[in-house]
């Protein structure tokens, strides 16, 4: 049988980080792919690969915002649910 889980692995599985991941990086994907194909696509002056370098680091920058924010919202909703 196996201890029940305390500490930082309980608050990760209380908070539901990984699909707070999954759903900040899935949007952050769309919203990239996006703007990528709003404003680089139709004609770029400069080499594709600053673009691609700017997309990544968009894409890590929101994905982890929107991870921070999601699971803030969950870490409320778990205090306010708690007796």
């Amino acid at each position: 049988m196996s201890e029940p889980e305390s500490g930082a692995a309980a608050m990760v599985a209380a908070l539901n980080v990984p699909r707070n991941a999954k759903y900040g990086f899935s949007l952050a994907a769309l919203v990239t792919a996006g703007l990528v194909a709003l404003f680089v696509l139709p004609g770029t002056a400069r080499p594709t690969y600053l673009y691609g370098a700017l997309a990544f680091v968009l894409l890590v920058s929101l994905g982890g915002l929107l991870t921070a924010v999601f699971t803030v919202v969950s870490a409320v909703r778990l205090a306010r649910s708690s007796p």
